[in-house]
């Protein structure tokens, strides 16, 4: 679940380390969640963590939320466009409520992933508030949380989802970005047992791979010293696939491995059928991913995995498409089973990409929208999710010539990445889509606060749609499972 901090001067809750306010904790050590071995353990016994993470609120990404470009870019255009009274406004209530806790515990599942985001060497008072509105919510019917810091000063990885302006992870590059994000920690550790533990950072891209393992040393000291007690989510390098550079595993921490299948997107090279040689393939996908904790006998939490769904816009054999690809997801929650690791799916709530559940197409904000949507799926102004095809004979060619011309792109940092991903993320990810959020925002011209309530109020869980084939899949794995 996605919840930006930034803050403010005042207290809030209890005062943590250096009188800055944190988390408010409630119960007893005995409760607290602890690494045993290979297991998650609760007062000893073991215990999955299955669930959801919940995108598109605090930190909001461009396929989630409509926009395009980055959070902070969108952010800026709104509060021109709004200003500030109306900004804070339309931004302070209904994506996730009562309403959605209860959703959640009536599926079975029993943890949601937070993702936040940050203001450099800024704390504000109203992110805890959200903060601690979703981990209360969440506890009061029997729901732990992860917190995440999905995007960190500088950018921790190259792409839109770390807010992240710029092709370059300059967090690794500086070390001011890195002792901010510690300070962060050190302000939003505390004693809270509903809160599973802390994901320090969301999807790294170190391409030197041992300034990571240096960073995880140093933030899991700086944690342990304001809170001994909760586990550590620590994901693999790459965009959570890569460990090969792991050795000695931390204490009592859990390792996270990001988990999607090709086959659930609009690149896929053919329709998912349940071929064994496709099985084989996801099997040592996730097993390539996983063998680090295999080997060292700790535990799995795959944090992130899930297709992205089509609608009737996409073809006639929408519906075939998505069937395939619930087949898919199928497969990676039995190969999760078997491997006894924890999950958390991505993700809760969107626009309608991959969510389990959405606003109405019909409703005030993709219904003032949807003229800009059909603009970004035409010019495939996403980085995820998009299908090539609009643009294919523009690019095409691009990425012909500098294969021909520059080869070593081919193997440019990331290894996942090759020169298509390269061009998709400087052209249309950075160049494109910056300029295209103004129009975004330009959307909102004129609306009054009434207006911009019934935007908001899009996505309330009462004025969303289920997916239902999506939760009657995470339904049934989560009571066989748990």
């Amino acid at each position: 679940m996605t919840v930006t901090l930034a803050s403010t001067n005042g207290a809030h809750g209890a005062n943590g380390a250096n009188g800055h306010a944190r988390i408010n904790g409630r119960h007893g050590n005995d409760d607290y969640l602890k690494v045993v071995g290979s297991d998650i353990t609760l007062n000893g016994k073991p215990i999955l963590l299955k669930g959801a993470s919940l995108g598109g609120w605090m930190l909001m990404e461009n396929f989630m939320n409509g926009f395009s470009g980055h959070e902070y870019q969108a952010r800026a255009e709104l509060r021109k466009t709004l200003g500030q009274d109306k900004y804070e406004y339309y931004f302070d209530k209904y994506y996730f409520t009562e309403a959605d806790a209860q959703f959640l515990a009536s599926i079975g599942f029993n943890c949601i992933r937070v993702a936040d985001d940050m203001n450099p060497r800024v704390f504000k008072k109203s992110g805890l508030k959200h903060l601690d509105r979703v981990v209360d919510l969440c506890a009061a019917h029997g729901i732990y949380t992860v917190i995440d810091l999905h995007a960190l000063p500088g950018g921790q990885n190259i792409d839109w989802h770390s807010d992240n302006g710029t092709h370059q992870a300059l967090f690794w590059e500086h070390k001011d970005f890195q002792d901010r994000a510690v300070w962060l920690w050190e302000i939003l550790a505390e004693d809270n047992t509903w809160v599973a533990g802390y994901n320090p950072m969301n999807e790294p891209t170190d391409i030197e791979h041992g300034r990571l393992q240096a960073f995880y040393v140093r933030i899991e000291k700086a944690i342990r010293a304001v809170d001994p007690n909760h586990i550590l989510f620590l994901d693999g390098n790459s965009f959570g696939y890569d460990f090969s550079h792991f050795k000695v595993p931390l204490p009592n921490c859990v390792y996270s491995c990001h988990d999607y299948s090709i086959y659930g997107f609009p690149a896929a090279p053919t329709l998912y059928a349940g071929s064994e040689e496709q099985i084989d393939y996801h099997l040592r996908t996730f097993r390539r991913k996983a063998d680090f904790m295999i080997d060292t006998k700790t535990p799995i939490w795959n944090s992130e995995f899930g297709p992205t769904y089509n609608t009737p816009d996409d073809g006639p054999d929408w519906e075939k498409i998505n069937d395939a690809r619930y087949e898919v997801l199928k497969l990676q929650l039995g190969i999760n089973r078997d491997h006894n690791a924890s999950y958390s799916l991505w993700t809760y709530k969107d626009i309608g990409v991959m969510g389990m559940v959405y606003p109405k197409s019909d409703s005030p904000y993709l219904s003032l929208l949807k003229p800009f949507l059909e603009k970004k799926k035409t010019l495939s102004a996403d980085g995820w999710g998009f299908n090539e095809a609009p643009v294919k004979h523009i690019f095409g060619p691009l990425e012909k010539w500098l294969e021909e011309n520059v080869p070593s792109l081919e193997k440019k940092y990331p290894p996942t990445w090759k020169i298509k991903k390269h061009v998709l993320r400087m052209v249309r990810g950075l160049l494109l889509s910056e300029e295209l959020v103004k129009e975004y925002a330009s959307y909102f011209e004129g609306l009054d606060y009434d207006q911009l309530d019934a935007l908001a109020k899009s996505f309330h869980f009462d004025n969303c749609v289920q997916r239902d084939q999506l939760v009657r899949i995470m339904a049934k794995d989560a009571l066989v499972t748990r």
